[in-house]
């Protein structure tokens, strides 16, 4: 009996152990599947996360029906805000015109924080007031000559070379201010007008420099020529006071075969600008309007560039200094040429910001480099404003005021600064002041955009790429 109870205890032990085992085998399997599927879960989940960041990502950079252009045009009424908007842009305008840089730099801080403009509306209206600054400030170079040499103030084969490309880098330049966002477009103008500015300053100390030298020589002949009690023609030519621009009559000044071929340029571009409003945006027609003002841009620039190359035509306001560039080199500078367009189209700005730099790096002294730039602008800048008006971009009364505006202020500064320069003898002020007027538009447009940037990522808008397809 006993035996028998001890049986039954030990398979009664041996059935509970078996039994737990088995509990114990598919608690820990379910647990494993659950494992997996938590773990199976979590790598989805990780992968919609991170597919969700790039569905951002390229939702924030792609057109979806959304624009970050509001536009805001103020009514043209007296009070402070023009008042003092004028009495900015008067500056400006002298200043820009000074340094061959048109003051869009400072025009587009004034449209936009004083004025109340919208930072795209602002771009067109800085470019007409470029344009009217450009324009008279040509007007006045035209009858100068060169300060040391017997040829026009304006190097017109180095407006060839530039002007075409300038003009072609525009036109890219336009698409890219409806399409960018202006945080883009503020991150490119820091970067671009800092070291441009720096460049513009290292410059401008060297000329100091050896201005300093030739006012020490220049004394050192005027000492010894009061001992001798004569001056040859010479040496009265070498000294800094003698280096100021001469006025001659208009018509007598103007290289014709030049002019007509830059006009030529600017003639064919404005044609093809107005077919293309006739076309719609983004059509075949629309690309094959575009793409003619390449052959038209480069056709006339190769001509320059081989002609340069090949010495049948020099920039003669380099002086005494033979151009040697060859063909690769100047293709480069075409370069900067389009590169300086598509700044200037974008951000509505002269073209001098890089031009004026770019032709004091080649030797071009200061009042020509000036005055070159400036003469190239015109056509630029003009072009720029045609475009912005096909796109009904700005409003045309108040660009006319401030256009005036600018046009009396840039005769002024030419006036006063070309003074300057025949009395102290020193052709680096206009160097400074290009580098000056370079720098203070850094910083102003600089923070406006930092400020819009700001305000628009607390608002949460859209500050992707706008289709041009889709711009009206």
């Amino acid at each position: 009996m006993a035996l028998q109870v001890k049986k039954k205890t030990t398979s009664t032990i041996l059935w509970l152990v078996s039994w737990s085992l088995i509990m114990i085998y598919h608690v820990s399997l379910a647990e494993r599947i659950l494992e997996d599927k938590e773990s199976e879960n979590l790598v989805i989940m990780k992968e919609r996360q991170g597919g969700v960041i790039i569905n951002r990502v390229i939702d924030f950079f792609s057109y979806s029906g959304k624009s970050s252009y509001d536009r805001v045009w103020p009514e043209m009424k007296f009070g402070w805000r023009i008042v003092v908007g004028s009495i900015v842009g008067f500056f400006g305008a002298a200043l820009g015109s000074v340094g061959g840089v048109g003051g869009g730099g400072i025009f587009i801080p004034m449209l936009t924080l004083i004025i109340g403009f919208d930072p795209k509306s602002s771009t067109p209206i800085s470019k007409c007031m470029i344009t009217g600054a450009a324009g008279s400030t040509a007007y006045y170079n035209l009858r100068l000559r060169h300060p040391t040499l017997d040829m026009p103030l304006i190097d017109y084969d180095l407006a060839l070379l530039f002007q075409p490309m300038l003009m072609l880098g525009i036109s890219i330049g336009v698409a890219f201010n409806v399409m960018f966002a202006d945080w883009m477009v503020t991150i490119l103008l820091i970067i671009l007008f800092i070291g441009t500015s720096t460049k513009a300053l290292i410059k401008g100390v060297d000329t100091w420099k050896k201005e300093t030298i030739m006012k020490k020589e220049a004394a050192k002949i005027l000492e010894s020529s009061s001992t001798t009690g004569y001056v040859s023609e010479e040496d009265y030519k070498s000294l800094p006071a003698y280096q100021q621009d001469e006025e001659v009559p208009l018509l007598n000044n103007i290289y014709w075969k030049e002019l007509s071929i830059l006009v030529y340029v600017w003639v064919a571009f404005l044609i093809v600008q107005i077919f293309k409003t006739y076309s719609k945006t983004c059509s075949i027609e629309y690309w094959i309007l575009n793409s003619l003002q390449v052959p038209i841009a480069i056709s006339v620039t190769v001509f320059e560039a081989i002609c340069l190359s090949k010495g049948s035509r020099v920039i003669a306001s380099k002086g005494k200094e033979i151009t040697g560039w060859k063909f690769h080199q100047i293709c480069l500078y075409c370069l900067c040429g389009i590169i300086a367009g598509m700044v200037s189209g974008l951000l509505g700005l002269g073209g001098g910001f890089i031009l004026g730099p770019l032709f004091l790096e080649l030797g071009i002294p200061p009042q020509v480099a000036s005055a070159t730039s400036t003469f190239v602008m015109v056509f630029s800048s003009s072009m720029s404003v045609v475009q912005y008006y096909l796109l009904d971009r700005f409003p045309v009364p108040y660009a006319s005021y401030l256009v005036l505006v600018a046009t009396i202020a840039a005769l002024t500064g030419q006036h006063v600064v070309r003074k300057m320069v025949a009395i102290f003898g020193r052709a680096s002020i206009i160097i400074f002041i290009l580098a000056f007027t370079i720098f203070v538009s850094a910083i102003s447009l600089g923070g406006v955009g930092i400020e819009n940037m700001v305000e628009k990522m607390e608002n949460e808008d859209y500050m992707g790429f706008d289709n041009l397809c889709h711009h009206s």
